[in-house]
């Protein structure tokens, strides 16, 4: 009798609901690279030295706008991380060796993602740790008062 792979036949709902399990982790982990304060990011990205990537979904695009001038890139993927890298390869005209400051609510999937690139050969890669919302990193980009615009790709 042959053995079917299980992950095959899962439905896509449930392939998502992993993937977002597999980049949300279980807990608070140590940075796995460079951070960046959400004004920090911002001044960079003005001053043209990085991208800001909101890796949020569009239900929190909606809700809270996004971070100004920064990308739209839902972490959350058909085809998990491999489709995520993809995209942002595109964002980046294929060059890993662009400076990128990752940003979601409180820092903790923005730092899931870091792992993710780094791992993958992206070479700049910033956690904007204390996020959209705010955490023990800091108190977050809207409390800061930073410029936020309508979502884009919403």
């Amino acid at each position: 009798m042959k053995k079917r792979c299980r992950f095959r036949s899962m439905p896509l709902p449930v392939v998502a609901l992993a993937t977002i399990l597999l980049l949300a982790g279980c807990g608070p982990e140590a940075p796995s690279g460079p951070e960046l304060s959400a004004p920090e990011a911002l001044e960079r990205a003005q001053r043209g030295e990085l991208i800001i990537v909101d890796v949020r979904t569009p239900g929190e695009w909606r809700r809270t706008g996004v971070g100004a001038g920064a990308l739209e890139l839902n972490m959350i993927q058909s085809r998990g991380g491999e489709e995520f890298i993809e995209k942002l390869l595109e964002q980046v005209g294929g060059n890993m060796d662009t400076p990128i400051a990752l940003i979601c609510r409180t820092g903790n999937r923005s730092g899931n993602v870091q792992r993710l690139l780094l791992e993958n050969g992206f070479t700049e890669v910033y956690n904007v740790r204390e996020g959209m919302a705010g955490s023990g990193a800091g108190p977050g980009w809207l409390e800061r008062g930073l410029p936020v615009e309508d979502c884009r790709s919403c």
